[in-house]
């Protein structure tokens, strides 16, 4: 599995490559989260090269993380550039979603598309998450978790979500919310030139239907899929049913 050497520093990834000629797929995850937030049915999508990376500080990708939304986007451009990837269908879950819109706007040379899962056009964090990622790491890690999941999503799947949220550490996730809070493109949406597709969970309870809403109706042509009970983990909850939503909407 190799690493690209950005000018922003070293991002691990893995590669499923499929025909020739086919636009690349870039699988950005969300805050405090790695490649592992992707599932197979999504990273070995048919018919496509997929590329899913750690972003800057998470997962086995060098560190620091960054606090803006931009300067992630900037490392995924980088990232671009290394493996020689001239335009990409960018797919973004939550932040990453945050990351795939603000490339379509600043790189749009760069971008075929957009999947947009479970994220928002402005993206703001509630003050006591914030501060409880600097004084009760742990315990706001558990309350992140109860809200990203569905009720009815397996306990194996929401302990490995509060695992990941661990691992990430405080010091990257803080970074990750910050960069989150700060975001706001309600007003630029309009220069998203790239066709899109909007993925969204009925039952997500941090970016609740009303941001997909507002993303499909302010995007030009975008085209909307909601899950049905899914949680804001809308990928990992019904992996089958959003890898089936990209795969028909890329032919």
């Amino acid at each position: 599995m190799p690493y690209a050497k950005t000018a922003t520093g070293d991002l691990f990834y893995t590669v499923n490559r499929g025909p020739a000629g086919n636009p690349a797929l870039v699988l950005v995850h969300g805050a405090g989260g790695t490649r592992l937030h992707w599932p197979a049915a999504l990273r070995r999508l048919p018919g496509a090269t997929v590329y899913t990376l750690d972003l800057p500080g998470h997962g086995r990708s060098a560190g620091p993380g960054r606090d803006t939304i931009g300067a992630y986007a900037r490392a995924v451009a980088a990232f671009l550039d290394t493996v020689r990837v001239e335009r990409a269908v960018v797919v973004g879950h939550s932040m990453g979603g945050a990351i795939a819109m603000t490339l379509a706007l600043d790189f749009a040379a760069r971008v075929a598309g957009l999947v947009l899962v479970a994220t928002g056009a402005r993206l703001r964090v509630a003050p006591a998450i914030l501060e409880g990622i600097r004084s009760d790491f742990e315990g706001t890690a558990g309350l992140i978790t109860r809200f990203a999941w569905a009720a009815e999503a397996p306990p194996r799947l929401t302990s490995l979500g509060r695992q990941a949220l661990l691992e990430a550490g405080p010091d990257v996730l803080l970074g990750d919310f910050t960069a989150c809070d700060r975001f706001d493109v309600m007003e630029h949406l309009g220069g998203i030139a790239a066709p899109t597709l909007v993925i969204a969970g009925s039952a997500d309870q941090l970016t609740t239907l009303k941001y997909a809403r507002f993303l499909a109706e302010n995007i030009a042509g975008a085209h909307l899929t909601i899950i049905e009970g899914a949680g804001h983990m809308v990928m990992l909850e019904r992996p089958a049913e959003v890898a089936g939503a990209v795969q028909d909407w890329l032919t």
